[in-house]
């Protein structure tokens, strides 16, 4: 979603959201809540999530809260989120949050592509097609490193590992991109 849902409330402050921003969990918090959650804790590492404790390592402001930049709270929120965006916004290297961060990036990517307002850039678009058109060519190729003919179910999981790869690159791609667009650059 491009911003939260209507019915939904800040967890940290419990009130409705005022310059709303998302995290890379999904979750939804007013920007200046998830600021003060995270100058609470160490600033040398990023501050968790408040819902799901997990690592929070890009905050996506919505773009109503950009069209506000010269308000002077809404300025000053959204320095510290590039701020914090530029420090921790590399993300993890760790594959296990790399892995829980897919849904998140694969959902944004979709509806990303289906919004014609949107236009990503060319060399996203070529680096996508190198990702994915090898990884489906494969899968579907009868040439296979391990077939699943002769080896039955370890067989097909090459095929998933070779999509479940082409896919950790493109969140990784489009990550780059959501944090050049939100000040991680």
């Amino acid at each position: 979603m491009d911003s939260p849902p209507e019915n939904d409330f800040c967890s940290v402050c419990h009130e409705r959201f005022t310059l709303p921003c998302q995290a890379n969990c999904s979750h939804w918090f007013c920007g200046s809540c998830i600021m003060r959650v995270w100058h609470h804790g160490s600033a040398l590492q990023p501050c968790k999530c408040p819902i799901c404790r997990r690592f929070i390592t890009l905050l996506i402001p919505t773009t109503t809260m950009q069209s506000q930049r010269h308000e002077l709270e809404a300025s000053q929120v959204l320095e510290n989120i590039e701020k914090y965006n530029r420090s921790f916004g590399g993300g993890s290297h760790s594959l296990l949050q790399r892995l829980r961060d897919l849904p998140f990036f694969t959902r944004r990517l979709l509806r990303e592509l289906m919004d014609p307002q949107r236009s990503l850039p060319l060399v996203f678009r070529a680096r996508m097609i190198l990702a994915i058109i090898p990884a489906i060519l494969y899968v579907l190729s009868p040439i296979d490193i391990i077939p699943e003919g002769v080896f039955g179910l370890v067989g097909f999981l090459d095929d998933l590992l070779i999509l479940l790869i082409a896919f950790l690159h493109l969140a990784a791609i489009y990550r780059s991109i959501l944090l050049y667009r939100h000040g991680g650059h």
